[in-house]
Order: C-alpha cells, then structure tokens, then sequence
C-alpha cells in the first residue's frame, strides 16, 4: 500500500513538473519573437515607422563590430528577449532598408548608436531612445521589449521640448469638420501652437480640419522646439 502511494506521489510529481516546464516554455516562446511598434524620427523627416516582428540576437555595426543584443547585456536582466536595438535592425530590413551604425562600449555592454539612415550625431545632435515616450534608464541591448510597446529613436532628442502624440478618428466625412488632438506623449499635457498642414492646435491641443477631398490621408503633427508626432491615417469618404 505504501509503494503504490509513494508511486502515485512520484507520477504526480513528474506530472507537475511537466505542466511547469510547459507552461514555461508556452509562456517564454512567444516573448522571443515579437511584434512592437518602431518609429524613427530624423532631422527633418520620418525615417521608418510600423510594426515589425523582433527577437534577440547578434547585432553587427560597421563602427562595432558583432555583439550578443538580447537583454542580458551588463547583466540588467536575467534571461535574454527582444530590444530596442534588435527592433532597429528588424526595421532597417524591412521594406524601407535603411542603415544604422554604432559604437559598442565594453564598459557598457552595449552599442551606442551613431547614426540611422543619412542622420549622423554631431557635437550637439544625438540620438536618443523611448519606450511609450519614456527615456529608456538603459541601453538598447539591455532595455527588453514586450509587445504593443511602442519603440521610439529620436535625432536630436535631449533638446525636444515636447514628443507630440496625434490621436483622433481614423475616418472622417467630406466638408465635415473633424477634431484631433495633440498632447505632450511624455505628460498628457495638451499642446497648443502644433501644425498639421495650415491648422493649428488651440490651448486645448485640438486641431479641426474639414477634409474637401477624399480618399487617405496620413496626418502628422508639428511643433518647431518639439519632436514631430506619431503618424495618423484617416480615410474620408
């Protein structure tokens, strides 16, 4: 009686031992290979922006060389996912082929990066990084990205006084006028003074335009002191 409760404790364990490892496995594959949004803004233009699928891996740079790029850089976290980093080079092979460069520092554990499509740093202009309009604490190979986040390289970043984000409806009615707004992404704050073509946002950062044409239109929000915003597509019909 004793063997076969001990027996059927054994199986219970390795039983449950299974689920765990499944479970593990289930919960950890799909992190590996995931879909964030990238947007690359440049000195005067958008250089990418759209989804794309990344996962960690070796990163390699004109300036610096082959590197591991998949979280564990420096020891920041304790198992490797996607980054920052490794969603920029998914971007740069997409449709779009841009190319990026960048230093790698040993001290840091990760790259540096210098310059992205025809935008190089200078003595005053470098990029900068955002997750969900939030300077990253970390470098790109060591800040991990889950899904939906949205990944954000900026030129000239530490000299924005505002990261414009442009929400709204993405249909609108012909000779209709149709109400967006435009906020500091950081803060909420609404954002007078921005421009999406000749309208501007009042105190309230609203901007109404009455489209007379139809079709799709991709919308984009100004500001000279600030980084441009997120696209908007709106199909007026």
């Amino acid at each position: 009686m004793f063997g076969s409760k001990l027996a059927t404790l054994f199986l219970f364990a390795i039983q449950a031992w299974v689920a765990v490892a499944h479970m593990r496995f289930n919960g950890r594959a799909p992190s590996t290979n995931l879909s964030v949004s990238v947007r690359i803004e440049g000195s005067t233009t958008t250089i990418f922006e759209g989804d794309v699928f990344t996962s960690p891996r070796e990163i390699t740079t004109a300036s610096g060389g082959t590197h591991e790029c998949d979280g564990t850089n420096d020891g920041t976290n304790p198992t490797p996912g996607p980054t920052c980093t490794t969603a920029l080079d998914s971007a740069s092979g997409s449709q779009t082929d841009f190319t990026y460069d960048g230093t790698f520092d040993s001290d840091f554990d990760d790259f540096f990066i210098t310059r992205i499509a025809g935008d190089s740093q200078n003595d005053v202009q470098f990029w900068g990084l955002l997750v969900n309009f939030q300077f990253t604490p970390v470098g790109g190979c060591q800040e991990e990205v889950q899904t939906g986040d949205q990944v954000l390289w900026a030129f000239d970043a530490f000299d924005k006084t505002f990261f414009l984000h442009l929400t709204g409806p993405s249909v609108a009615s012909l000779g209709v006028p149709t109400t967006f707004t435009v906020t500091d992404g950081m803060t909420g704050v609404p954002i007078a003074g921005a421009t999406i073509g000749s309208s501007t946002s009042d105190a309230a950062g609203h901007i109404t335009i009455t489209f007379t044409t139809g079709g799709k239109f991709t919308l984009k929000a100004e500001q000279p002191d600030s980084l441009r915003s997120n696209a908007l597509v709106v199909t007026v019909s």
